[in-house]
């Protein structure tokens, strides 16, 4: 079992089927990402909305600069700012937080999403200024050959919502290259803002009150939903992760969402493999491997 403070696996098991009320966000942002180029380079991929209030969501541009656009570093470094604050804030990201669970297994490592940050990061240093993902698959940086994953491997959350897995390189609407660039300036953020923000789930399926949260989000789930008016693609999805988001505070959803219906064991490797706010489970997801689940089970 991993130190319950560093975000220990809870099995879920005794979790009340009534559940408490969230506390609601005051501020609600949405991230549409790009794992293109560097983290230094400017990219119209990615895109910042906030609605706060019962304020539209609208578009934050980067400060005033030669770069027209957000680069990564920014973004890491403006949610940082954002969340030093004492306004709760939920935030959606749109690329993969964490593996599946077959990756642990090949690689050996233990079933902790905080030393699966660190390892990852060593060996995939996406968040040096002058390092770009393909740099470390071509073997130029890093030492990525000692971690690479398979494009048959996907995590629970990703069959349930019928999204490509995050090793699925190369392809249309493929989330690999921004997963695999956006994961270490997850540990960024986690190191600067420890006591200030919740990951959800890793750091537990309740959310403590005040809390700011950091959330995975798939913008497909919820795009077409609103009218895309005379935003781009990358605007649009970005807009459409901070609106749904802000109604479902409204409605009084959020408490199920940061509560999905999962069996004990499935509940344990998404604290592991994380999950996708909003995506339910379905029976067809349940293919899970009991083998591999019932290694990590806790007491």
């Amino acid at each position: 079992m991993t130190d319950p403070k560093r975000g220990a696996l809870r099995s879920g098991v005794g979790v009340s089927m009534r559940r408490p009320k969230m506390s609601s966000f005051t501020r609600f942002i949405g991230i549409d990402y790009s794992g293109a180029r560097t983290p230094i380079d400017s990219l119209s991929g990615l895109r910042i909305y906030l609605s706060e209030g019962n304020s539209a969501p609208i578009e934050i541009l980067p400060p005033p600069s030669p770069r027209k656009y957000w680069t990564r570093r920014g973004i890491a470094e403006w949610l940082i700012e954002k969340l030093s604050d004492d306004v709760p804030t939920l935030v959606g990201i749109d690329h993969g937080f964490s593996f599946p669970l077959r990756y642990f297994e090949a690689h050996h490592l233990p079933p902790d999403w905080h030393e699966f940050l660190d390892d990852f990061q060593r060996h995939w240093p996406t968040d040096g200024d002058y390092v770009c993902v393909d740099f470390v698959r071509d073997g130029a940086c890093g030492n990525g050959a000692d971690r690479m994953g398979n494009s048959r491997w996907r995590r629970l959350t990703e069959e349930c919502a019928g999204a490509k897995s995050v090793f699925h390189f190369d392809v249309q609407g493929s989330v690999a290259k921004s997963t695999h660039a956006g994961i270490p300036w997850l540990r960024f953020i986690r190191d600067r803002l420890t006591s200030r923000v919740h990951f959800w789930p890793f750091d537990g399926w309740q959310i403590p009150s005040g809390r700011s949260v950091i959330a995975e989000a798939y913008p497909a789930l919820w795009s077409r939903g609103f009218d895309k008016e005379n935003r781009n693609q990358d605007q649009h999805d970005a807009y459409s992760v901070a609106a749904w988001l802000s109604q479902a505070d409204k409605d009084d959803k959020l408490t199920a969402l940061f509560s999905p219906d999962l069996t004990p064991n499935e509940r344990t490797v998404a604290q592991v493999e994380g999950w996708i706010l909003g995506v339910t489970r379905s029976r067809s997801s349940s293919r899970l491997q009991l083998s591999a689940v019932s290694r990590y089970e806790t007491d």
